[in-house]
């Protein structure tokens, strides 16, 4: 028996990014295990990465190229051979350029996270034919659009040094499911004294460990953040010297917090205004204080505006001035990623394509040819995302991938509620068949990923298919032949030494570990920006969908929903693996018993939840986990493994944040009824 190990990397979206190792016997892998020595895996893998192999082995894996032979949506196809479907896909994409290329768009996120399989090679192939660019938002784009506002990029503190800490705020981040390794951090500090609490809308797993929790209602932690700032300044638990050297547009942000007092905040959060008093103390005077926000809270309207006012705290208090204070959204702007290198932009030349919103994308679909919109889409080509599943208002997007006149093609792993509505279904190898660099939003590591195993059937990794499909469209650029190791190096330049990345499997960038205790920031004048001449002072922006903010919608749909990720997917990713399904058994819906007995709803029972957007069938789980008012849609099931044939996003809308045009997944009110009630 021959046995190797092999140096690789997690691909998915967590901010963990993990070193991993993968032991191969005789051609095949058999264990995937966390790298021992990265500084932040330190040999741990989440469980649902640890079974990456029952995912690359599963029978119903795509192997082969497909073509539709029955009606969108049906699932029927015949296998046909690689030449044939990219011939053909070739012929339809040259025939709608030839009218107008904008027609044609590419829909991609983050089904892997690596550069080179990623936006490398389909980047290029898209900006030589002109396409219609694709605005990829449907994340973490308000809460980055935020920090570039703030600090300049997506910069924050380094995740190691929340051990350290005194005081941790966990804002909007469910850690144990979706940042193990920053809980173990976390932990540590801990174990030493430091004080931990969770800000949630929901009693998660990581709010059952804290010291305290803050369960306040969806879409208000921007009038939180408000309230915390009225106190630092009403008890001057500020640093005024670090505020003046280092910081610009506190008079303007001083102004706004000074309209926010407790009494007001707890109001509208939902909370006693005791709590928001003894919050901000705790932020002030149990030091280093450190704020680890994650993307859930940015979900809403006022998404952008929330995160401009959390990041804004470590700035108040001089918590940055050492290297356990401070603030960690996303670590992604500290690598030093050439994405023109990667992407080639130049290959446009002189066009300006549009720019098609990945969130819109079921209104889009649904769209005719306008003097604004530009030309009808008439081609959708769907790599590393799944977004029947997961794009909002999900009764739009199914109606928009059903046009029979969309031509389709989907590069996948499995046949996902995105794949039954494809012309052409291309193979793609997962991350245990080819190679990839990574960068991380969670830490300031670069990482490799080697191939472990041959590719299984006739799999070909995303950068060969672009590849192929470039030469059949006669694209003869250089850049078109680099190979991924070649597209891997290009990917960070001379700014890391490559032969150490591949040899050893990551390094970290050389960056202090205080980054902004003597101000530095990355923005035009070093200084923390409270106030942009182009957005002024941050305040709080209402939900579009509250009891507050839209009482007659409310009086027809009283209860606020949020839909994060059940503990083991990662949003639609693993849903069809048997053994993470099984754990979560069926979608679920949680709501407190204070909701579910006026309603005549027992534990357990099918439940059907509704609003305009349309309806939702799962099992209700009668638990305190959900707060008085909010009900919590664990997602995000394949639609086709619903209960009805739909998921959560069936009722979340369409609508967008203030900053980064993002979605809106928790600003969503409904009703809740027993399925055997009218």
């Amino acid at each position: 028996m021959t046995r190797t190990i092999v140096k690789a990397a997690c691909p998915h979206d967590c901010p963990d990014t993990c070193a991993m190792r993968v032991t191969v016997e005789d051609g095949r892998a058999v264990k995937v295990q966390g790298d021992p020595d990265h500084p932040t895996t330190q040999g741990a893998l989440c469980t649902k990465v640890a079974r990456y192999p029952e995912r690359t082995y599963h029978d119903e894996r795509l192997l082969h190229p497909l073509k539709r032979i029955g009606a969108k949506g049906s699932g029927r196809f015949v296998r046909v051979g690689w030449d044939e479907a990219l011939d053909d896909i070739a012929a339809r994409l040259r025939a709608i350029a030839a009218r107008d290329a904008e027609a044609i768009v590419p829909y991609s996120y983050a089904g892997t996270m690596g550069l080179v399989q990623g936006e490398s090679l389909a980047a290029r192939f898209f900006h030589k034919l002109g396409a219609s660019r694709l605005d990829r938002t449907i994340c973490a784009s308000a809460g980055a659009a935020a920090l570039r506002v703030t600090y300049g990029k997506s910069v924050g503190m380094h995740v190691q040094h929340f051990a350290e800490s005194k005081l941790i705020l966990i804002w909007g981040s469910n850690s144990i499911a979706s940042n193990l390794h920053f809980w173990s951090i976390a932990q540590q500090a801990k174990r030493q004294g430091a004080k931990l609490i969770c800000i949630d809308p929901r009693r998660t797993e990581t709010a059952d460990k804290c010291h305290q929790h803050i369960a306040l209602l969806p879409g208000t932690d921007g009038a939180l953040a408000l309230g915390l700032m009225h106190e630092l300044i009403v008890n001057d638990w500020l640093d005024h010297d670090y505020i003046e050297r280092h910081t610009d547009g506190w008079a303007e942000l001083r102004a706004r917090a000074l309209q926010w007092p407790s009494e007001r905040v707890a109001k509208i959060c939902g909370i006693e205004a005791d709590i928001v008093r003894g919050l901000a103390r705790d932020y002030a005077t149990l030091t280093p204080a450190a704020i680890r926000v994650n993307y859930g809270m940015q979900r809403v309207r006022g998404g952008g505006s929330a995160v401009r006012l959390i990041a804004a705290l470590p700035c108040l208090t001089g918590a940055w001035r050492d290297r356990a204070g401070g603030l960690l959204l996303s670590a992604s702007g500290w690598h030093p990623v050439d994405s023109a290198a990667l992407e080639r932009p130049d290959l446009l030349g002189a066009r300006t394509p549009r720019i098609i919103n990945m969130s819109t994308i079921g209104a889009d679909l649904l769209r005719e040819a306008s003097p604004a919109f530009g030309p009808k889409i008439e081609a959708l080509i769907v790599y590393n995302s799944n977004p029947v599943a997961v794009a909002p208002q999900s009764r739009e997007v199914v109606a928009g991938f059903a046009r029979e006149d969309l031509f389709t093609v989907v590069l996948e792993h499995f046949r996902t509620d995105t794949a039954d509505y494809a012309d052409y279904l291309l193979p793609a190898t997962t991350q245990l068949e080819h190679f990839d660099v990574h960068k991380s939003y969670g830490h300031t590591y670069a990482l490799v990923n080697h191939p472990a195993i041959a590719p299984l059937g006739e799999a070909l990794p995303n950068t060969e298919i672009f590849r192929r499909l470039a030469a059949r469209m006669g694209f003869d650029e250089p850049c078109f032949a680099d190979s991924d190791e070649a597209i891997g190096r290009q990917a960070f330049g001379a700014a890391i030494d490559f032969d150490a990345l591949c040899r050893d499997g990551w390094v970290r960038h050389a960056l202090p570990d205080a980054p902004f205790a003597l101000g530095g920031f990355p923005t035009a004048n070093g200084r923390a920006q409270l106030a942009p001449a182009d957005l002024g002072a941050a305040d709080f922006v209402a939900p579009y969908e509250s009891r507050a903010s839209a009482p007659a919608l409310a009086a027809r749909y009283p209860l606020a929903m949020i839909s994060p990720p059940a503990r083991h997917f990662l949003n639609s990713t693993f849903v069809n693996v048997r053994s993470l399904r099984s754990i979560e058994g069926e979608p679920l819906l949680e709501l407190h018993p204070d909701d579910a007995r006026p309603r005549g709803i027992a534990d357990g029972a099918r439940v059907r939840v509704w609003n305009d957007r349309g309806r939702y069938a799962c099992t209700a789980r009668v638990s305190e986990r959900a707060r008085p008012g909010v009900v919590v849609g664990l997602g995000v099931w394949w639609r086709k493994l619903g209960l009805e044939g739909t998921n959560v996003n069936e009722l979340t809308s369409q609508r967008l944040t203030d900053l980064g045009r993002a979605p809106t997944f928790y600003d969503c009110l409904v009703e809740v009824a027993a399925e055997n009630t009218e």
